[in-house]
């Protein structure tokens, strides 16, 4: 079974900077993809980006293109996103996602339903 864990967050300035760490375990993950997403007070959970796991290929989505960036160290099983030019806009829980294996090619997953394993979610917090 894989799972998924977030750490990182906190408190943060407006205009600032912070990184998201996502811990990985288990199996298959080669035909898997990873992702990012925020659930901000009130509203639904929105997908941020996400990254294919056998080749770092990613995407992003409008609202955080450019401020943000998903990787992957392979060999260690993480997952990071770098949040830059913060803006209190961005407070949310953010949480890392797994998604189900894939047959072939390289989907670019960006629903919560293509996802089966998240983790518990972290705190993100930007002060204006």
């Amino acid at each position: 079974q894989v799972r998924a864990a977030e750490s990182g967050g906190g408190l943060v300035q407006n205009g600032g900077s912070l990184s998201l760490s996502c811990t990985i375990s288990g199996r298959t993950l080669d035909t898997r993809t990873m992702g990012w997403f925020r659930r901000a007070p009130g509203k639904e959970r929105e997908f941020l980006a996400g990254i294919t796991w056998n080749n770092g290929n990613t995407w992003y989505s409008d609202s955080v293109k450019g401020r943000f960036t998903i990787s992957r160290d392979y060999a260690n099983k993480l997952m990071f996103l770098q949040m830059n030019n913060l803006d209190p806009e961005d407070t949310a829980i953010y949480y890392c996602a797994i998604s189900g294996r894939y047959p072939s090619g390289s989907p670019t997953y960006r629903g919560e339903w293509d996802y089966e394993n998240w983790g518990q979610g972290t705190q993100v917090t930007v002060s204006s």
